[in-house]
């Protein structure tokens, strides 16, 4: 079984033989038979031919991601079958047919990685779903968290498949359970308050946490209409108004909060975790603070990022702009 990634395109293909008039395509998901597809073939006189089907974006349609206490990536089960006929439209007798047997992920493969990419993009198994510090045998993992503060990491595991193995508020390690080692860099940010903890869903389709240990400052932008209203009156004493009765109205007023937060100081490998939050399309933010608060999800205002090195910039540190992903004044309905 493989691990695709659901946000590349991704092809499954059978050989047909040269008596094949259409070939029939069936994605079946989660144990649903959802889609059929069918080609008709051009004539050919001899040989063979290949016959390609993207089923990415209809795959990536059931995954229904949302935030996840358990930190436990959300995949969906994907089964394809391919059947070439020897008539136009699937009708006639089936010749030729090719399976395959996939597990979606919320992930990408970037352009170099090539056509089809699967998690975890080439690193042998079992492994972190986060990013390495850097390519080595075994691979090195490291994450930084403030002092005090508790968390999970996701994990691809050789005994139980897809978890994610909890570390405590003082461990400056964490093992998983195939004995996979991740270095826990604690931070201390009291002079700042408690860090800010972003929740992205990152290049492999998991959970990840990436602190802000520095300062935060909080905007609102707000938006409205207006209309010129007639508050004239005509009582008996002839047409009169009131001072207080505002000819120009207000309606329609909304407003959208921003956060910008300070990362702190990051070394040189954590630039691939800013990278894959710039370009999430799932994210959140952990306002809990002094034991209370919510999770609210985020969009990453900031566009742009110039990848900073201890070599140009010797200290890395990044700022990023937020924008909370709902109305303010609360609309829903």
């Amino acid at each position: 079984m493989a691990n695709i990634a659901l946000r590349n395109p991704q092809f499954k293909f059978i050989v047909a033989s040269a008596s094949a008039k259409s070939v029939e395509c069936s994605v079946t998901i989660d144990g649903t038979l959802r889609y059929t597809l069918i080609k008709n073939l051009p004539i050919i006189l001899t040989g063979t031919q290949t016959i390609n089907f993207d089923i990415a974006e209809l795959a990536r349609d059931y995954i229904e991601i949302t935030y996840q206490t358990d930190y436990v990536p959300q995949t969906v089960s994907i089964s394809t079958l391919i059947k070439s006929y020897t008539l136009i439209n699937g009708g006639g007798t089936p010749i030729d047919s090719a399976s395959y047997t996939d597990k979606g992920f919320e992930a990408y493969g970037v352009f170099t990685e090539g056509v089809n990419p699967e998690v975890p993009f080439g690193r042998s198994l079992p492994t972190y779903l986060i990013p390495i510090n850097e390519t080595t045998s075994p691979d090195t993992f490291t994450i930084l968290a403030p002092n005090n503060q508790a968390g999970k990491l996701p994990s691809i595991t050789s005994l139980s498949g897809l978890v994610a193995t909890s570390f405590s508020a003082s461990d400056t390690t964490v093992t998983n359970v195939d004995g996979v080692v991740c270095n826990i860099k604690r931070i201390d940010c009291t002079k700042y308050g408690e860090g800010n903890r972003i929740i992205y869903i990152n290049k492999y389709g998991a959970q990840q946490d990436l602190w802000f240990f520095l300062k935060e400052t909080r905007n609102l932008n707000r938006t409205n209409e207006g209309y010129k209203s007639n508050t004239i009156t005509y009582p008996s004493g002839g047409a009169t108004y009131s001072v207080q009765d505002a000819p120009n109205k207000v309606f329609n007023t909304q407003a959208k909060q921003t956060h910008t937060f300070s990362s702190g100081y990051y070394p040189e490998f954590a630039n691939e975790q800013f990278e894959e939050l710039l370009l999430s399309e799932f994210i959140w933010w952990s306002t809990v603070k002094k034991g209370s608060g919510i999770v609210i999800p985020l969009k990453v205002k900031t566009s742009s990022m110039a990848f900073k090195t201890s070599v140009n910039d010797r200290l890395i540190e990044y700022t990023i702009e937020f924008e909370e992903a709902f109305d303010y004044i609360n609309n829903i309905r």
